[in-house]
């Protein structure tokens, strides 16, 4: 890269590369090409192209599972691979579906349709009316957050001529009948929150005009999200209104097609989930409802009707220790499923309502160590006969998926293949010792002797309660495990491994004590004789994006190399950008200065200064993130560039907030990415 590459620094404003956030504007989509030229003339080598088909031919194996859903009598996937990149819908009934090589009928067919409409068509889901045909396909451009909405029907494999039809918005729909719609869309004036999601509920009938549907429940336009749900499960159904205050908070209303009616007494803070009669509820906070006062993270249950009335006899269903976390709940056929990682061992446990009390019970014959995810084979819980689907996994194992029966023991159904040669990996569990003595967990796999050189592949996400666990990934696996390469996995602050009280540390002013963690791994991995610090190369993606800015510009020496994809990195303006205002109550907010004093200590697009030690770093996004703004990828690389530094920018046309809308698309953009950090670590050239 020569100097004249490089942007310059001098410019006159307080934010001199502004003019990047106009995403279709002249002069950055120039900026764009030159910058992608560069990224792939400096990396886009016969090593990369190598390592891009391995990829691509793995992700596109006609033996990877086809994971499904019931719904009906039939279970229903969305396949792609080489000869259909976008995908087709499909359906087979459960019975086939048990066979090595089930019979699948083809319901849309994905690259026929963008094809015939010359449109850059992804399938992102369907809302099915109960017992019908009828479906509300929701369609996306080069795989972005808004969408299209368009009726179609399963049967007739055919759009529904005349049918209901919605341009492209955030948002979606709830069946109430085969002629009635509640509408929670951005679209129309005044429809959109800042956050760029649904304001308003309306409710639209067929053959009216979307814009003179009534609003039967709406929110102010600083909070987050309006929406709606239907709930079958009971004698009748039930319309549920959710007032989305922010990411973590939320009002809940229980209401009609004339709207919202009775505003349920439950902390803002708390996870809920409604079956029949019965109610199970999770609060972040200590929350004393009647007599007693329940610990944060504990799960309580009791009747939905006397609840109603006024009674507050929960029964305590799971509470949480200091290294033990509930994941998630949900229902299935009348029963609670509890997902929970206990020391980072997966636990399920299931509950079973009645008038007489609740009995308790586990699911038996899953594994205790590695990854076990569970959850419900139907769609529509009112249609649950209780069937649930588990996928169980580890770091050198593939996945297996797993049908789960009543109380029957697990099934396997699918295996994926093995897509890596695991032999000589050892995977190894550690502790790194955080700046303020806090333990930090974090996964080892690679070979089983200790150089002192490995080179080392270190990820970690640290936000909004979200929990990262050793999957079996195919791509670290091919291009960097089986290459002799070592990665770590680290759980630091601000996900959800141990709790709200893990995240609550890692957020607002605490995130700086996740980066912290992060780096904590990185010297922790040196202290041990793994590596040394510029073997070490660092990845992290949206929330991600900040760690790993935060490592160029806090911990540079620890590290030999940054891949920073579809991230967020500008704190002052993220709230003013696409869906950045539904963070706030993830990071704060930029505007009030009492936040803005410990966002701009990990805002790197601010604290990023000239003459500094800073590693090379490969910043990517994609032109079609409609919620993370590609503009902060955009100004960092630019920032860095203009400053002397190494820095370059990767951004496709497509893939909304992922790597690509199709597995080549993905696999060039993660086969990019290593080929940066192998380049920059020194291991590429000393491969055999």
């Amino acid at each position: 890269m020569s100097i004249d590459d490089r942007p310059t620094i001098a410019a006159p404003d307080d934010d001199p590369y502004l003019w990047l956030e106009e995403i279709e504007g002249e002069r950055a989509l120039a900026f764009v090409e030159q910058q992608n030229a560069l990224t792939l003339r400096k990396f886009g080598d016969a090593g990369f192209a190598g390592d891009r088909d391995a990829l691509a031919d793995i992700l596109d194996r006609p033996d990877n599972i086809p994971f499904v859903s019931r719904r009906g009598g039939f279970v229903y996937n969305l396949w792609k691979d080489a000869n259909n990149p976008r995908g087709l819908w499909r359906r087979t009934t459960l019975a086939e579906f048990r066979k090595p090589d089930p019979a699948w009928e083809t319901i849309l067919d994905v690259d026929r349709l963008a094809a015939d409409e010359n449109e850059d068509w992804l399938f992102a889901g369907a809302q099915a009316l109960p017992g019908s045909s009828a479906r509300i396909v929701s369609l996306s451009r080069g795989g972005s957050d808004a969408a299209t909405l368009r009726e179609f029907d399963i049967d007739a494999k055919a759009f529904v001529s005349g049918g209901f039809m919605l341009p492209e918005a955030k948002g979606g729909v709830e069946w109430i009948d085969a002629d009635t719609l509640l509408l929670s869309s951005a679209y129309g004036e005044g429809m959109a929150t800042a956050s760029g999601y649904a304001r308003t509920v309306r409710l639209w009938r067929r053959g009216t005009d979307v814009g003179q549907a009534p609003v039967l429940f709406e929110t102010r336009p600083e909070h987050m999200v309006a929406y709606a749900s239907i709930d079958r499960t009971g004698a009748a159904p039930r319309m549920w209104f959710i007032e989305q205050l922010d990411f973590f908070n939320h009002h809940l209303w229980l209401g009609d097609e004339n709207g919202a009616r009775t505003k349920l007494d439950l902390p803002t803070d708390a996870e809920v989930e409604f079956h029949g009669d019965w109610l199970a509820v999770k609060p972040r906070k200590p929350w004393t409802a009647g007599t007693l006062t329940y610990a944060p993270d504990t799960v309580l249950g009791m009747s939905l009707s006397q609840f109603l009335a006024g009674e507050r006899d929960f029964r305590i269903l799971c509470e949480a220790g200091p290294r033990r976390a509930v994941q998630n709940f949900f229902w299935a056929g009348g029963r609670l499923v509890i997902s929970i990682l206990d020391e980072l061992r997966p636990v399920f446990e299931v509950w079973t309502p009645a008038a007489d009390g609740w009995t308790p019970g586990k699911l038996a014959g899953l594994p205790e160590i590695g990854v076990a995810d569970v959850w419900r084979l139907d769609a529509d819980e009112a249609e649950s006969n209780g069937d649930l689907l588990a996928n169980v996994q580890d770091p050198v194992t593939p996945a297996s998926l797993m049908l789960i029966e009543g109380v029957a023991a697990p099934a396997v159904l699918k295996r994926a293949p093995r897509t890596f040669s695991a032999e000589g990996l050892a995977v190894t569990q550690h502790e790194a010792i955080s700046i303020d003595g806090e333990r930090i967990p974090y996964v080892q796999t690679g070979p089983a002797s200790e150089t002192g050189e490995a080179p080392v592949h270190l990820n970690a996400y640290g936000g909004f309660g979200i929990s990262v666990k050793p999957y079996y990934q195919s791509a670290i696996g091919k291009l960097w495990l089986e290459q002799g390469g070592t990665s770590v996995i680290a759980n630091i602050r601000g996900g959800g491994e141990f709790g709200t009280r893990w995240h609550d540390a890692g957020r607002y002013a605490g995130k700086r004590l996740a980066h912290d963690d992060f780096a904590a791994v990185a010297a922790d991995l040196v202290r041990r004789g793994v590596t040394r610090p510029d073997r070490i190369a660092a990845e992290g993606g949206s929330n991600g994006g900040i760690l790993i800015t935060n490592m160029l510009t806090r911990y540079p020496e620890r590290f030999g190399a940054l891949f920073c994809t579809i991230p967020l990195i500008d704190m002052r303006r993220y709230t003013k950008l696409l869906a950045g205002a539904s963070w706030i109550a993830e990071y704060g907010d930029p505007d009030k200065p009492g936040e803005w004093a410990w966002l701009q200590t990990y805002s790197a697009y601010h604290t990023a200064v000239p003459g500094q030690n800073y590693p090379p770093i490969l910043i990517a996004t994609t032109k079609r993130d409609d919620r993370v703004h590609p503009g902060h990828a955009r100004k960092m690389t630019a920032k860095l560039q203009a400053m002397g530094y190494e820095a370059y920018l990767y951004e496709p046309a497509a893939g909304g907030h992922g790597y690509g809308k199709d597995n080549k698309e993905r696999a060039a953009f993660t086969a990019l990415g290593y080929a940066f950090l192998k380049n920059t670590i020194g291991w590429r050239e000393n491969q055999a």
